[in-house]
């Protein structure tokens, strides 16, 4: 791992731990905020109803995805999980939209941005493969690697069905010299 992943991610992370930590333990100032898109969630997608629960799970999941990433265990997942709690969290907690004051806007504008800032980290170190090929690389390898293999089958199998007719005809041409000489 280089320098640079050693520091960018428990810097990247930190912030997502404290959230999460605070979220968890402190859930109900957010509460309010989540109601109504908690009340949008169908119960089909089987997350909790309850504002409270949400926001605490989102919290959790946002420590210990955060915790993941900074210690480098899973990066790729728990930049994932980290875009997939930002989301809500930004939505319900920063609705500069919502805002009638200017002051309060332009704060709520600010820290949305900062979110959105976080949320483009996040995004970055879920495409980072350490310098390694990625799964569609590798998926397209493997294609190209099959398609020779199917080709080099093929090749081999007309040759042994040439080999096979060539020995099928000296082995037909010496029978008929042999009953040739025979009846000679």
């Amino acid at each position: 791992m280089t320098i640079v992943r050693r520091l960018a991610r428990p810097l990247l992370a930190v912030s997502f731990i404290s959230a999460g930590v605070d979220a968890a333990l402190h859930p109900r100032p957010r509460a309010e905020a989540m109601r109504p898109l908690v009340r949008r969630i169908p119960a089909a997608a089987h997350l909790p109803q309850d504002p409270e629960v949400f926001v605490r799970a989102n919290g959790v999941v946002m420590a210990g995805a955060g915790a993941l990433l900074a210690l480098g265990r899973l990066p790729r997942l728990s930049a994932l999980a980290l875009a997939a709690t930002l989301v809500p969290a930004t939505y319900a907690d920063h609705a500069f939209w919502q805002e009638k004051d200017a002051t309060a806007r332009r704060d709520q504008r600010a820290l949305f941005l900062r979110d959105a800032g976080l949320l483009g980290g996040t995004l970055l170190a879920l495409v980072d493969t350490e310098g390694r090929p990625g799964l569609a690389w590798r998926g397209r390898r493997a294609v190209r690697s099959a398609e020779k293999a199917g080709k080099r089958a093929a090749r081999e199998a007309r040759r042994t069905t040439h080999a096979t007719r060539r020995s099928a005809r000296e082995a037909r041409r010496s029978v008929t010299a042999s009953v040739h000489h025979a009846l000679d």
